[in-house]
């Protein structure tokens, strides 16, 4: 990684970049858009300005009930609600990388947004990929124009995380042509305006959930009135409520028992959208928060002058470009492998559910980074804006309320935390990731002298340098938590979350250093400079992190010489020379003061 190779090195596979180097050429960086790229991207700020940003409060209040649907049907005008959808049922088929741009550039939306990626992810997908011929002829362009919406019932009062556990029945009748579904789904996005559901239920006394199209105008489906909620206020969630609902046999999806299949494949990509979602929530919090700081004066100076403010707005920066570098690499990768799986001949869609799974510990890492930076943002938005952030006239209050959902949809952050351990050590154990072969050097590297190195002048040598190292860092951890416990360590939840948090460093700071290598070829970039410094403090704070998680974990599992041995070790893969963080964060806050707005 010293230097940008021109050579094309094979793809990873998901989850090896804890083991392999990756050649900073082989990503994607926001800087690559392409025209056609963008025209869509503008198009997408172009509707939050005209038909989201002047209405907000209306939406919020759900005093209009067709509001929502009307402003679907507005975006499926424009040919948003069928980005991904192929042209064949009426969509536009962009490619996965475009899609998620859209998804960021709505993400803004507050409450539309939701109805959106609900509608256009979880809603539409399970059919646009697993339906059959006919199913995809009588929905999907509806789907795709926004004629009809939809919505995606999955979770019970008695089934969150362990969704398998639904109780929702469906029954064969006697001669064969129906089922008749009877049960309960709560928190169902859209539910209040849906024209069609996707339902999962068990069969008789199957073991796993089998899909269903539901149209939501059948007999026997009722709804609870809207859900009262803290945030997400204009976004329509319901109870919906199935007694003897009489559906033919031809809208079961895909196969009997294959709905947990669909449901955690799905997952898979709401959770890598959403991450893409809260980006473009989060940056433009940021562009809230730097043009209140520029406008609000105290001691007859903006804020934007002092120190602590502008600390804030740095940090806010920092960890929104680090989540979006891990964001587009990550599309890449996925991106690459749905185009290869084509080229073998795979149908189009079989393809994107494999390449998107092949990735699926990203999708989670990526979930739990973005809902947290996100977070974070908002949080600190509130803050710059002292006593208005609190108050309802302010949007940055909106957004405060409106984040917290994040972390809970799609998996809570502590069910996506201990997936991210299970899934790569499922790769591992298949043989698809090698991670013993690296852990045993690492024993060994940790019994030899320390690498004091020589930079030789090469550009990031210390962060190139340490990211090397948070991976052994990583490995010595993981591994020994992983010999102790052996089949045991899926119980040990505080220790996989810290693991967790390894991980989830390692990949923001390697996605930057990658983005930032890769941007070195165009340093003519306005952005260029305040890119390396964010990188630099990037990788400086996370030695203080990698430090604390794997100390925390270190302890949890071994005492006495073992312990000592890989503390010392932690002390040697998580060391810095350090450098002027406040001094750097001043440069970065600088740039976007003056540029008054979100610029990086």
């Amino acid at each position: 990684m010293s230097e940008i190779k021109t050579e094309k090195q094979e793809a990873l596979r998901g989850g090896e970049f804890l083991v392999k180097e990756t050649n900073p050429n082989d990503i994607f960086t926001p800087e690559e858009w392409n025209e056609e790229q963008r025209m869509i991207e503008q198009m997408c700020y172009d509707f939050i300005k005209a038909e989201l940003t002047p209405i907000l409060d209306k939406i919020d209040s759900m005093s209009d009930p067709n509001l929502m649907p009307s402003l679907m049907e507005k975006a499926g005008e424009l040919g948003l609600l069928g980005l991904s959808i192929p042209e064949e049922f009426g969509g536009l088929g962009v490619d996965f990388k475009t899609s998620m741009l859209a998804t960021e550039a709505l993400g803004a939306g507050h409450s539309f947004s939701v109805a959106y990626g609900a509608h256009t992810g979880i809603g539409t997908l399970p059919l646009l990929y697993y339906g059959n011929e006919a199913q995809k002829q009588k929905y999907i362009p509806k789907l795709a124009s926004g004629e009809w919406k939809a919505a995606y019932c999955l979770t019970e009062p008695s089934s969150g995380s362990d969704a398998n556990s639904g109780k929702s029945k469906a029954k064969l009748t006697d001669d064969g042509k129906h089922y008749i579904i009877n049960g309960q789904k709560m928190w169902i996005t859209n539910g209040g305006f849906a024209n069609l559901f996707t339902v999962f239920a068990k069969i008789d006394d199957d073991k796993n959930l089998t899909a269903f199209l539901v149209e939501a105008d059948t007999s026997g489906i009722t709804l609870n009135a809207e859900e009262k909620k803290m945030g997400i206020k204009g976004s329509s969630t319901r109870q919906v409520f199935f007694n003897d609902v009489k559906i033919p046999v031809e809208n079961l999806l895909y196969e009997r028992e294959k709905g947990f299949k669909i449901a955690v494949n799905i997952l898979n990509i709401g959770r890598i959208k959403l991450c893409g979602g809260v980006m473009g929530g989060a940056k433009a919090a940021i562009t809230e928060s730097v043009k209140y700081a520029n406008e609000r004066e105290q001691f007859n100076t903006p804020i934007s002058s002092f120190g602590a403010i502008q600390s804030k707005l740095a940090e806010q920066c920092i960890r929104t470009f680090a989540c979006e570098s891990a964001t587009y690499r990550a599309t890449q990768n996925i991106e690459d492998n749905i185009q290869s799986l084509i080229q073998s001949g795979m149908d189009k869609g079989e393809a994107t559910l494999k390449g998107i799974e092949e990735f699926a510990p990203e999708c989670a890492i990526l979930k739990v980074i973005g809902s947290e930076v996100l977070d974070y943002v908002v949080d600190e938005g509130v803050q710059i804006h002292g006593g208005m952030g609190y108050s309802a006239e302010k949007n940055i209050e909106r957004s405060y309320r409106d984040a917290r959902i994040n972390r809970i949809f799609e998996g809570t952050n502590e069910i996506n935390r201990m997936l991210t351990v299970s899934m790569i050590l499922r790769k591992a154990q298949k043989g698809e990731i090698d991670l013993m072969g690296p852990a045993k050097n690492i024993a060994k590297e940790l019994m030899s002298i320390p690498d004091f190195g020589n930079s030789n002048g090469t550009p990031f040598a210390q962060e190139i340098k340490i990211v090397k190292n948070f991976k052994k860092a990583l490995l010595m951890v993981a591994g020994a938590a992983a010999q102790k416990f052996k089949d045991k360590l899926a119980h040990q939840q505080e220790i996989l979350m810290n693991i967790a948090d390894m991980i989830n460093i390692i990949y923001l700071c390697e996605s930057t250093l990658l983005r930032v290598l890769k941007t070195t070829n165009n340093s003519s970039s306005s952005n260029f400079d305040s890119q390396k410094l964010m990188l630099k403090v990037l990788v400086y704070d996370s030695c203080h992190e990698m430090n604390k998680f794997g100390k925390n974990a270190v302890y949890a599992f071994s005492e006495g010489d073992e312990a000592s041995m890989m503390i010392l070790g932690l002390k040697r893969f998580t060391k810095h020379s350090g450098i002027n963080t406040i001094e750097l964060r001043r440069k970065i806050a600088k740039q976007i003061i003056d540029a008054n707005e979100y610029c990086f």
